[in-house]
């Protein structure tokens, strides 16, 4: 007999929904044929079976789930085919087998800090229930406020409580994490757009733009390691861009956006979107964006206080295209204006290479060559 466990799916996720099962009890699988398909908070994954064999028995019902390093399938029989790697996600990354669980698990260890652990007590809430959403698993203050209103509030407005799922929960734990850790500030101007008309492709602009504004001041497209106080400078603009949906938001990264014309960028957007709306998007299709954009005008809003999600240290908010009175020349006119919103991390951004990026950027959409 033999086990496997949930395998780590990447990106430092936590637990895994389980889908759709493609096997059960009794059936014969052959190494790399699809076991089960799961929902983490990125992307739905099928994960393949790391052996030949029988299958003894299957861990997780639909809508269940499982922690990583969680019991999966156990197989009656059957050799484990060197060929196939446990875990293997669709980039190529692996994850080796779990080792097999202790006999007893030892107490489970609270990652807090005392002024967290005070807040638990006076409040009431039990930290070993919640899961950490702070770095390395720490349980952060917004975490323990979050635990305390869902205990107050179990059914709320009379309807029993929802449980967030797949990027909805992955939008909840990364808020709390950039709530807790950066230390947000936001610059807003605007953009003189008068030459724009029905044709133009706003969000091409706004990434192209902020290509400019990233060679003009290359720390704002970093990754700073708050714990370590380190930072990575990135030479290629990997732009993750926000993507509103009925089942949460997404943020799909452009890659390479230096080297790209408009056209292509377009195409490139396009299938972002598609790989979005179909949910076909693959984990590494939503990691690794070294600043964002979100064109939240689109749908309404002028400026934003937005979010920064670690590493990163800065996102870029465009709200909606309207005409506005401006002072011109000393006199008010009406011109058409894109307000926009940039929000970083202080502690690894200055003021004066914020306001230098936003300048860059302004400066690029408002060329009418």
């Amino acid at each position: 007999m033999s086990v496997f466990h949930l395998p780590d799916l990447g990106e430092g996720l936590h637990d895994a929904e389980i889908v759709e099962w493609h096997v059960k009890p009794g059936d014969s699988v052959a190494s790399g044929q699809p076991l089960v398909s799961v929902e983490t908070d990125k992307a739905v994954v099928d994960i393949p079976s790391p052996q030949s064999g029988t299958i003894a028995q299957i861990h997780g019902a639909t809508g269940e789930h499982l922690a990583v390093g969680a019991p999966l399938v156990e197989f009656a029989d059957g050799t484990t085919d060197a060929g196939a790697l446990v875990g293997r996600l669709p980039g190529g990354e692996t994850a080796p087998p779990a080792a097999p669980p202790p006999a007893a698990a030892p107490p489970t260890r609270v990652k807090a800090t005392p002024s967290v652990r005070a807040q638990a007590r006076r409040l009431g809430v039990d930290l070993t229930a919640i899961a950490g959403s702070g770095a390395d698993g720490h349980i952060t203050a917004a975490d323990v406020e979050v635990a305390a209103i869902a205990a107050a509030h179990p059914h709320a407005g009379g309807t029993a409580a929802e449980t967030l799922r797949g990027p909805r929960r992955a939008m909840a734990r990364n808020m709390a994490r950039a709530h807790a850790e950066v230390a947000a500030t936001t610059v807003t101007d605007e953009a003189l757009v008068d030459h724009w008309d029905e044709t133009t492709d706003v969000t091409v602009l706004l990434v192209r733009a902020m290509v400019a504004a990233c060679s003009a001041e290359p720390a704002l497209n970093a990754w700073f390691d708050g714990h370590n106080l380190t930072r990575i400078l990135h030479r290629h603009v990997d732009v993750g861009v926000a993507m509103d949906t009925d089942e949460g938001l997404f943020v799909p990264v452009l890659r390479g956006a230096e080297g790209k014309d408009a056209a292509v960028l377009r195409s490139d957007l396009n299938r972002l979107k598609e790989i979005v709306s179909t949910r076909k998007a693959r984990p590494e299709d939503l990691t690794g964006q070294t600043v964002t954009l979100s064109n939240f005008g689109v749908i309404g809003g002028r400026h934003a206080a937005l979010m920064v999600l670690p590493p990163q240290v800065a996102i870029l908010g465009a709200g909606g295209v309207a005409p506005r009175v401006v002072a011109v020349d000393g006199r008010p006119a009406v011109r058409l204006t894109l307000p926009l919103s940039l929000t970083f991390d202080h502690r690894a951004v200055t003021g004066g290479e914020a306001a230098r990026f936003l300048a860059t950027v302004i400066a690029t959409l408002q060329r009418t060559d």
